[in-house]
């Protein structure tokens, strides 16, 4: 699909003063996190919202605009996922307002689908010592968890818990969710600072909170099949995950996270060569 067909960032402002923020809405049903959250409608309709960092200081950061670049990401690889849309938006927290951007989504439930934490199943599920992978394994869903395994590596996700990571179930049936919650990712921690944003080692192996291997995403990739099948990433790629990003955050917030994705996919290339 091309971004003249999917239109995923909403420029112009949007009046969401309406919506209510507040602690019940910070963690939404089955997703923990620590970002402001909200829903609206109901079931197959439901549209989720999140902000980017906030506190007594206002909203600040970026990882709603980091959810936009992730789903683009997953687009160009062909990973199963939850799309975003980044909002220009005026929002109203604890009486005060404030002009930002957050990233919206739909239900990806479908009717009659319950939702379950993957940690919360494993739990329940497993047998004696079973790892999650050899759990994954014997019910088929050990490419999806590799898939995952090298895009978080890409977008250096620091933050894939047990629980942001979702099954569904139809009847007797259970199936992986869709990825979705990347936002804890990229260059996400440079607030409001370019020079913060031009001393970050985007090819640091940063410890890491994941579910599935080790706190490094680097050695994790040493357990990525070198038969996986996965889309490649191109430089032509930067027109469609970074468009429109620079009237968003300032460009060298851009050519970092670009450097970023694109240097760690050279280096997952070696380290699969190498096997």
């Amino acid at each position: 699909m091309s971004l003249k067909e999917k239109i995923d960032i909403i420029y112009k402002l949007q009046d969401y003063t309406h919506l209510e923020w507040n602690d019940r809405t910070r963690i939404s049903q089955g997703t923990p996190g620590s970002f402001l959250k909200t829903y609206e409608g109901d079931g197959v309709d439901r549209i989720y919202y999140k902000l980017s960092n906030s506190d007594y200081r206002g909203i600040y950061g970026h990882e709603s605009v980091n959810e936009l670049i992730a789903s683009r990401l997953l687009d160009v690889l062909g990973i199963d996922h939850v799309s975003y849309r980044l909002i220009h938006s005026r929002v109203r927290i604890d009486n005060a307002e404030y002009e930002t951007w957050m990233c919206s989504s739909r239900n990806f439930r479908k009717d009659g689908q319950d939702k379950i934490a993957f940690d919360a199943y494993f739990e329940m599920m497993r047998e004696d010592d079973e790892l999650p992978i050899d759990f994954c394994k014997k019910r088929g869903w050990d490419e999806q968890i590799y898939k995952m395994m090298v895009f978080d590596y890409l977008i250096c996700n620091r933050d894939r818990h047990g629980a942001n990571i979702e099954l569904l179930q139809t009847g007797d049936e259970v199936m992986l969710a869709p990825l979705f919650d990347h936002g804890l990712s990229l260059i996400f921690s440079c607030y409001d600072s370019e020079e913060a944003v031009s001393d970050f080692d985007v090819m640091k192996d940063y410890p890491v909170n994941n579910y599935f291997f080790s706190r490094s995403l680097e050695y994790n990739l040493r357990y990525v099949p070198k038969s996986l099948k996965i889309n490649h990433l191109y430089e032509d790629d930067y027109d469609y995950i970074m468009h429109g990003i620079d009237k968003v955050l300032p460009k060298v917030y851009g050519d970092k996270i670009w450097e970023m994705i694109t240097g760690r996919w050279k280096k997952y290339e070696e380290i699969q060569n190498s096997k």
